[in-house]
């Protein structure tokens, strides 16, 4: 099978994860939804039961005012355990979403500006516009390449894994009045799904080492306008490579995984995507998953893309606006920077 071929052929996550219902949308593994207070700050997990926990709306934040430093780290420590951590109504602009994210780690990503600064309507280098809207305020159309890039939106992936220095946290903010029942993000829990697997599925994936490409994840999505990126595109990001296996920040074990996973080093392209896309599926199985839906402006999510994947629905001609801005903390911890050359060379001697 063709690189092409293979490439076309793999399954395509546009679905809701979930029908609109309550029950499912913001579901519970132990069937109850008890809330836990840290102080004034009011804990209401989604996905819960006696082996793990994985997201949580957070209330009790009064964000009309600057957060203080003890309530950034209880954040932090509720974040730790969470994954994903959801706001509602917060009412940040800008200036408060990029000051928010900068008091949870030590830099954000830069935007590289695929096509411009002065193309983007937020025009900000800390700020990522993962909108459907032009400069014009028009939404994104099927013949703009902005509409291609951005299908891959809809794949499972987490933020950044084609950069070396991986990402730590992403926070998106929805600005504007969110259409009811359009406009949602969906989020799994890789770290219980690691957990679930079978041993001798954990000792072959244990030092396995792979090749994120974006470009590879935006062919997946739309094969014809990205057969060949860019010349603009290919020199904005290059591949990087991570273990497949990770440690979490509560010290278990996780999958780093995403759409732009392209290659395991020492297998096939072929074999490579039969295996990424098996995991992607174990891991994104109903009961490691829930669904947001965007409410309101000022809606928030903040997760670590250490210990999850997400996805967004796909791009639709009937779609109205989705004004949606994403801050992302690069990763200072101990993995952050993935494996480093000379490791790759030599797990390619050794294979």
């Amino acid at each position: 099978m063709s690189a092409v071929t293979m490439i076309q052929s793999l399954p395509r996550r546009y679905e809701n994860t979930f029908p609109p219902n309550e029950q499912q949308r913001i579901g519970d593994r132990g069937g109850n939804h008890q809330q836990i207070h840290e102080g004034h700050i009011i804990i209401t997990p989604v996905l819960r039961d006696e082996q793990s926990s994985f997201g949580a709306q957070i209330d009790g934040i009064d964000w009309s005012l600057p957060l203080p430093a003890n309530d950034i780290e209880k954040l932090k420590k509720i974040q730790d355990k969470y994954g994903v951590l959801i706001f509602r109504k917060t009412g940040l602009d800008n200036k408060g979403h990029i000051e928010f994210a900068q008091k949870l780690g030590q830099e954000l990503e830069i935007n590289p500006f695929f096509y411009g600064i002065e193309n983007d309507r937020i025009g900000d280098p800390l700020l990522w516009d993962v909108s459907n809207i032009n400069l014009d305020g028009t939404t994104v159309q099927p013949s703009q390449r902005r509409w291609d890039h951005s299908l891959g939106n809809a794949l499972w992936h987490t933020d950044s894994s084609f950069h070396q220095q991986r990402s730590k946290y992403s926070l998106l903010l929805s600005h504007g009045n969110p259409a009811k029942g359009g406009s949602w993000t969906h989020f799994a829990d890789t770290a219980r799904a690691y957990a679930d697997l079978p041993r001798s599925k954990k000792d072959e994936l244990e030092d396995l080492i792979v090749e994120h490409d974006l470009w590879h994840s935006r062919r997946l999505a739309s094969p014809q306008a990205f057969a060949q990126p860019l010349d603009n595109e290919r020199a904005a990001e290059k591949s990087a490579y991570h273990r497949l296996v990770q440690i979490g920040p509560d010290g278990k074990k996780t999958l780093y995984l995403a759409a732009h996973a392209k290659l395991v080093l020492g297998r096939s392209f072929e074999q490579s995507q039969k295996l990424i896309w098996e995991l992607i599926d174990h891991c994104t199985q109903p009961k490691y998953v829930f669904s947001m839906e965007w409410l309101d402006g000022g809606d928030m999510v903040w997760w670590d893309n250490r210990k999850s994947m997400h996805r967004a629905n796909p791009y639709n001609i009937d779609m109205t606006a989705r004004d949606v801005r994403r801050a992302t903390v690069i990763d200072d911890g101990p993995l952050a920077f993935g494996v480093d050359e000379k490791q790759v060379l030599n797990h390619e001697k050794i294979n």
